[in-house]
């Protein structure tokens, strides 16, 4: 039987302001990504969300990010190496004892918005990431960008990596996402979505922006939790899956 994980950005409502439908999501998908407070989310939140998971026997991992509370981690940072090395293992490390309060453990790590993105093709700021990762607990699995030279780089020194490929997500003939700021990069038709993501299970393969075709070998499949229409995209994506004998279940126990 073939098989995917697939995963969600939680944990990122701050404070008053709602993020998401973290328990709809718990439901639904094999791993949770969830936020460290770099880019979103507050310890009580975080909390919340770690115990539902917990209780939904979820797969937990650390959504580490940029400290870009205001852009939602979403803006470019040259961030210097002691900077970025610390600010990693200190959100793993909040987010372990978090979890352990939760009765759960976090099994990987996904990086974030622009940082993940920069690490995918950026060697330097890739290897703080892999660094940390290193020095904190070297049996985190790092996910990363499917095709992107940083799961080698990762793999190298010793580190297990999961490709990940986006469900909402429209990629470049080159196998890259379509920056945030182009028309047409977040998908919103679920049914578009499902078809997409049923071939890349099946074939390896998604069709580009430009209507090509793009070789995509992933592991897991994010749906980001703050689109519009998430958990609807999510639910019709496990109903699919189910139906064509694919199961739902995370790439770590």
């Amino acid at each position: 039987m073939m098989k995917m994980d697939l995963n969600s950005d939680l944990g990122e409502s701050f404070g008053a302001w709602s993020m998401g439908d973290d328990a709809a999501m718990l439901d639904i998908v094999s791993s949770a990504n969830v936020a460290c407070g770099f880019h979103a989310g507050d310890p009580a939140g975080i909390l919340k969300t770690l115990k539902a998971a917990k209780e939904r026997n979820v797969t937990v991992g650390a959504h580490v990010a940029y400290p870009d509370l205001v852009g939602f981690g979403r803006r470019n940072m040259d961030i210097g190496s002691a900077d970025l090395i610390a600010s990693v293992i200190y959100q793993i490390g909040a987010l372990q004892g978090l979890a352990q309060a939760a009765g759960t453990s976090v099994k990987y790590v996904k990086p974030h918005g622009a940082l993940y993105n920069k690490i995918a093709q950026d060697k330097r700021q890739a290897g703080d990431v892999i660094k940390a990762l290193l020095e904190i607990d070297k049996s985190l699995v790092l996910v990363a960008l499917a095709g992107a030279p940083l799961i080698q780089w990762a793999r190298e020194a010793g580190l297990t990596v999961v490709a990940e490929a986006f469900a909402d997500r429209a990629y470049t003939p080159g196998g890259e996402l379509v920056s945030r700021t182009l028309p047409g990069a977040v998908l919103h038709d679920e049914s578009e979505i499902t078809e997409r993501m049923v071939k890349l299970v099946r074939d390896g393969a998604v069709t580009a922006i430009d209507g090509s075709t793009v070789r995509i070998e992933a592991d897991s499949i994010c749906v980001h939790g703050d689109s519009p229409g998430a958990v609807s995209i999510a639910l019709n994506l496990r109903e699919r899956f189910t139906r064509d004998g694919i199961a739902i279940a995370s790439f770590v126990q």
